[in-house]
């Protein structure tokens, strides 16, 4: 029965090709690499001094460097293509990593975390598209799911290894490790990831690709993966506080529900998506089902005080996750064949952005003001939303579809 299962889950992986294992180690070097930023708001308080109102704002140049590197990712993929971007990208942080533990100054780490993301993030938008680029078209969305993966142990194994460097090295080390990983990343891309390896995909010369900005049915899913990442990101942010002041968790009993997330899509998004794969249903439809179970963990949790009923949050919600993001991504990358595919990536990375920029920050004031139990309650009604807007993004398409 366990060989079984174990075959099963193997075979999930097969068929990709080599190039698209290659991107996802090096992005796997690059997300564990990025270890300053799980311990940001702890350097700037316990380190540097700063009160929590600073360490807000300076978390707010974090979002807008974000954006602003999401946005200037797209734009040079389109312009000198993703290879050349990603090596940028990657070397360019890794030194600004290392300068980023010089400035002293509020405007000085606000400027400097700024131009950190402007540059690391610029990598985004390269990346969704190079996948494009290595993937056969029928593995698409298995290649998305293997870089989430690569992306979610990077995180996973950043912070336990950061906590090391700090106790060894101090912050300073930190920084430095981060900067060296970040540069060895971008040297494995140089020296193994060549854009010649990319796969020749026949499709249709677009003669006169169409601008992202004018894709209205794009721009309406844009609109719903924003509310879409308003809602998910509240489970890192006010979640852990209700855990805690709601159900009496230690920091310890926290971040073992936050690590059964990444323990489960470990095991299983990807041969959930192979699963899904097969079936006759387009990707937006798994997209707005991703969304209501992710709508659904908020509802289960003010069903009942229960305590077990936050595990069943927590794996409506990965379930969720595990299924809306690599369906949402691929979308993204198929209608991007229509135009500049850097700038639909980039629109596409920014979307959640703008949920890191207003989330996390607009959950805060409404348990403030009214409390965890009606904050859930809208946060419901905006998966609703978002799901009506997906379905929105379908019927336009559709027309689309029957109008060409």
């Amino acid at each position: 029965m366990f060989k079984r299962i174990f075959r099963s889950y193997i075979g999930s992986f097969s068929g990709l090709r080599k190039e698209v294992w290659l991107l996802a180690l090096i992005t796997l070097i690059n997300r564990a690499g990025t270890m300053v930023i799980p311990f940001l708001s702890l350097y700037l308080t316990k380190n540097r001094g700063f009160t929590l109102e600073e360490v807000g704002w300076i978390l707010t140049f974090f979002g807008l460097g974000s954006v602003a590197g999401s946005w200037l990712g797209g734009k040079l993929t389109d312009q000198i293509g993703h290879y050349k971007t990603m090596a940028a990208s990657l070397l360019f942080s890794g030194v600004f990593f290392i300068l980023l533990q010089f400035p002293v100054s509020f405007w000085g780490i606000c400027t400097g975390i700024y131009f950190v993301m402007l540059v690391a993030d610029a990598f985004r938008p390269a990346v969704f598209v190079a996948i494009n680029a290595y993937s056969k078209p029928e593995n698409r969305t298995r290649s998305i799911t293997l870089i989430r993966l690569a992306i979610n142990l990077g995180f996973s194994a950043g912070p336990a290894v950061g906590g090391l460097i700090i106790a060894g090295a101090g912050y300073s080390g930190l920084f430095w490790v981060d900067g060296i990983t970040c540069i060895i990343a971008g040297s494995l891309l140089l020296k193994l990831l060549h854009p010649k390896k990319a796969i020749e995909n026949p499709k249709e010369v677009v003669l006169n690709p169409q601008a992202a900005m004018k894709d209205f049915p794009f721009l309406i899913f844009i609109g719903a993966m924003i509310l879409f990442g308003f809602v998910f990101l509240q489970y890192f942010s006010t979640m852990p506080l209700y855990y805690a002041e709601r159900h009496f968790l230690s920091e310890f009993e926290i971040g073992l529900i936050l690590g059964f997330n990444g323990l489960l899509i470990f095991l299983g998004e990807m041969p959930l998506i192979k699963f899904l794969e097969g079936r006759n249903v387009s990707h937006l439809s798994h997209v707005i089902s991703g969304t209501l179970l992710v709508g659904l963990s908020f509802v289960v949790v003010v069903l009942t005080g229960w305590i077990g009923i936050l595990i069943v949050g927590m794996f409506l919600l990965t379930i969720g996750e595990m299924i809306a993001f690599p369906f949402s991504n691929s979308f993204a990358l198929k209608r991007a064949e229509k135009g500049k595919q850097g700038s639909y990536m980039a629109l596409y990375s920014i979307a959640f952005s703008i949920g890191h920029i207003f989330g996390h920050n607009s959950g805060m004031q409404l348990i403030g003001k009214f409390g965890y139990e009606i904050t859930w309650y809208v946060m419901i009604v905006v998966s609703l939303v978002s799901c009506g807007l997906l379905i929105w993004s379908i019927a336009l398409a559709r027309k689309e579809q029957l109008s060409s």
